[in-house]
């Protein structure tokens, strides 16, 4: 049988939104998951789309946290086990501390499955496209 939390994660990888309903036939409110819109490389700011390209090349990286584990713990990425997901800093010109934007990669470093950014320190996330 299929569980709904497995569900969420099939719908999650096929990139759809989807309500899912929870509890025992259906008797509780249903639960949205909402997945990440997205944005263009080419839209990201220049620092952004340097981080896209040091992330695909391997490095190397301004900020000794670049590459570590990023959690989910807010659950706005599509669910994988831990460790799937790596997080990199964004400068932000004029900043002498991290900010708040990140690229947070899934898969393996160099060639992720899937890349997010967020400019508000993982309230939100897009999807990276070409």
């Amino acid at each position: 049988m299929l569980r709904f939390t497995n569900l969420k994660l099939v719908l999650a990888g096929l990139g759809v939104a989807a309500v899912v309903m929870s509890g025992p036939l259906f008797a509780r409110t249903p639960v949205t998951v909402e997945l990440p819109s997205t944005v263009r490389l080419s839209e990201l700011p220049k620092q952004g789309a340097q981080t896209y390209t040091l992330i695909h090349q391997g490095g190397p990286f301004a900020s000794e946290k670049d590459g570590v584990v990023f959690g989910n713990r807010e659950r706005l990425l599509p669910l994988n086990k831990r460790g799937y997901y790596l997080e990199y800093t964004v400068p932000t010109p004029g900043l002498k501390h991290r900010g708040v934007k990140r690229i947070v990669c899934g898969g393996r470093p160099i060639t992720p499955d899937a890349c997010y950014y967020t400019a508000d320190h993982y309230a939100s996330f897009r999807k990276i496209v070409p």
